[in-house]
């Protein structure tokens, strides 16, 4: 179990506090956090090999490892009118294919239990949870918690805090999260929905969703005005993950393909959170 961070929920939110030394900025301190969404671990076109890739860069950094719904596709079962035998992995193929996609994915993250330390559902898992009368994400988790990892799991949106201290003062940035909704657009790649999130998101220093399988990071600049009168700029970074499931094909006659829809990035984005002048900073560094 790392040292240098911890997690638990406090009330609504996940808090995830980092252990700062007494002067960050000469010992040059910094902690990065992966951030992830849409694995669909149990598709036949997820690239395990580049969540592997992912989850082991997060282990040499000493990075915590976050999940922000649809780490599995779920759409096998027999009560879901988008299953596909070829959408299936074979290895996942039996009569209880719910708990062949729990048991195999935990003993696939055995490597990455002291790391993985937040999943929250996606659609994909509420629509099976409404089809199967189960919680795949709890389910999941528990097996994990049972190998030793401490995750804790959120809803479908929320928030979580990342806290360091700093010369003994309390240093706080707010995420907010949301799996996503909807089309996202083919030309807009869903940048409008960061000005709809800014508006009723005002304390949040970072904005993260997935979902519609694109990347990007955009900035929104908000005026902050103090109670004695004090005007300051916070910047709020909005944050679209990608995805690890590759379904482009022209050849092929899936959904996706069907749709004439396009090949979509891939891979997950770092945190990097380190001190400047006083004031605890992050950037982004997509995979």
């Amino acid at each position: 179990m790392s040292k240098n961070w911890k997690i638990n929920k406090m009330n609504d939110v996940a808090l995830l506090t980092m252990n700062v030394p007494d002067r960050p900025v000469e010992k040059g301190w910094e902690q990065y956090v992966l951030l992830t969404s849409d694995w669909h671990w149990d598709n036949a076109h997820a690239d395990l090999n580049l969540l592997k890739r992912d989850f082991d860069e997060a282990v040499k950094r000493d990075a915590p490892i976050m999940a922000f719904g649809d780490l599995f596709c779920l759409m096998q079962g027999r009560y879901d009118p988008r299953r596909s035998r070829s959408g299936m992995r074979r290895d996942l193929d039996e009569d209880n294919y719910l708990d062949q996609v729990v048991n195999k994915s935990a003993d696939w993250m055995k490597p990455y239990k002291d790391h993985f330390c937040f999943a929250s559902r996606g659609n994909h898992e509420i629509s099976n949870l409404r089809n199967n009368d189960t919680d795949v994400i709890e389910r999941f988790c528990e097996r994990m918690r049972f190998g030793g990892s401490n995750i804790v799991t959120g809803g479908i949106g929320g928030w979580v805090f990342f806290r360091g201290i700093y010369n003994g003062k309390t240093k706080t940035k707010k995420m907010a999260y949301h799996h996503g909704a909807g089309g996202g657009g083919p030309v807009t790649k869903g940048t409008i929905k960061a000005n709809r999130r800014s508006t009723y998101l005002p304390q949040a220093d970072l904005v993260v969703a997935g979902h519609i399988h694109e990347r990007w990071a955009l900035t929104q600049v908000q005026e902050i005005i103090s109670d004695k009168g004090q005007r300051s700029l916070k910047d709020q970074v909005h944050i679209a993950l990608p995805t690890y499931k590759q379904e482009y094909d022209p050849d092929g006659y899936d959904f996706h393909n069907l749709n004439e829809r396009p090949p979509k990035p891939l891979g997950g984005c770092f945190l990097r959170f380190f001190f400047s002048m006083g004031e605890m900073k992050c950037e982004q560094i997509f995979t």
